[in-house]
């Protein structure tokens, strides 16, 4: 195992350190508790929102953070779910008397612990807590870490949209609203060129050979549909985009589309992806209206990518455009 850390077991602890001196402008870090929080505190009648999940995702959620998107996240060990001492603690931190909405991926371990922060931050300082689940992965209807669909690419575009729409003042209730719809509209599928490793285990999450791609893998280096021989670039997205547009039906757009990497990918890649990605919806018919192409939501160090798109509308739209500040996404502002 090569990787550029100290002791295996502070991976998380000096990541975040790290964070918040690369960006205290925008963050700070309560390490009691392991939150990222929003510099400056919750505004006064403003919603809250959290997310969280386990680290090797990087800048998914602490990257995320800030003006326009979330107030606060919890990352956990590596590709393990926050607990829920630490959710509660990120809940009662960023609680403006407007409520606090939890953002979470279709993961067990996070839904779980997500609810069971939600009862406690209730019952202890009578937070009012609301919840919405992402499931956006078309890949398999269940996987190692979920039961149904598991939460990944659309996230982001959620929490950028949702972060938009918190900062303009819309309420507890029609924020989840706005997410449900958002989660409703979206699909993700995403392929893995290579396995990653996480530092704990010392070896790779499970073996490719050198001629081999795996298809609809999920975040955590899960098994996806199949295994293939590696394929062209034009030939891959249509592995990804065909099953997305199979499941949802996107009418002629506008879509945000967004071809993100999953950590070990170049964007020289990232950008040919792109390119059979806007081929693929141009002969379909369907627009795009914005984008979004990098690495936005990871799996350590495992080359391969995933598309998600999102069917849009003028609002939808008008939120994405609006500022943004964070440490991993930034426009407008």
């Amino acid at each position: 195992m090569k990787k550029l850390i100290n002791d295996v077991e502070n991976v998380v602890i000096d990541s975040l350190r790290g964070l918040e001196l690369a960006h205290g402008d925008l963050v700070t870090v309560d390490y009691e508790n392991r939150i990222v929080l929003r510099k400056g505190g919750p505004r006064a009648g403003k919603v809250g929102l959290l997310s969280g999940g386990g680290s090797g995702h990087e800048p998914m959620h602490g990257g995320f953070v800030g003006l326009g998107m979330l107030d606060a996240a919890c990352p956990g060990e590596v590709f393990t779910s926050p607990v829920p001492d630490q959710m509660m603690a990120a809940t009662k931190a960023i609680d403006g008397g407007a409520g606090v909405l939890h953002i979470v991926k279709n993961y067990t371990g996070d839904v779980m612990n997500f609810e069971m922060a939600a009862e406690m931050a209730a019952a202890e300082s009578g937070v009012q807590v609301e919840s919405v689940v992402v499931d956006d992965d078309v890949a398999v209807q269940d996987s190692l870490y979920t039961a149904g669909r598991r939460g990944v690419g659309l996230t982001v575009l959620i929490e950028k949209i949702v972060g938009a729409a918190a900062e303009e003042g819309r309420d507890l209730d029609t924020l989840v609203a706005l997410a449900k719809r958002v989660n409703g509209q979206g699909r993700s599928m995403g392929m893995a060129l290579t396995s990653c490793t996480v530092p704990a285990a010392g070896k790779p999450t499970f073996d490719l050979a050198d001629d081999e791609m795996e298809v609809g893998i999920g975040i955590h280096g899960e098994p996806g549909r199949e295994r293939r021989k590696v394929a062209p670039a034009k030939e891959v997205a249509e592995m990804l985009v065909e099953p997305i547009l199979n499941d949802f039906d996107f009418g002629g757009g506008p879509v945000i589309a967004m071809v993100n990497g999953m950590g070990g990918t170049p964007l020289l890649e990232l950008f040919i992806m792109y390119a059979e990605v806007h081929k693929i919806l141009d002969k379909h018919g369907i627009t795009i209206a914005r984008n979004l192409v990098g690495n936005y939501i990871t799996s350590l160090e495992m080359a391969g990518s995933s598309v998600t798109l999102l069917r849009a509308d003028d609002d939808l739209l008008k939120l994405w455009d609006a500022p943004v500040l964070t440490p991993g996404l930034r426009w407008g502002a």
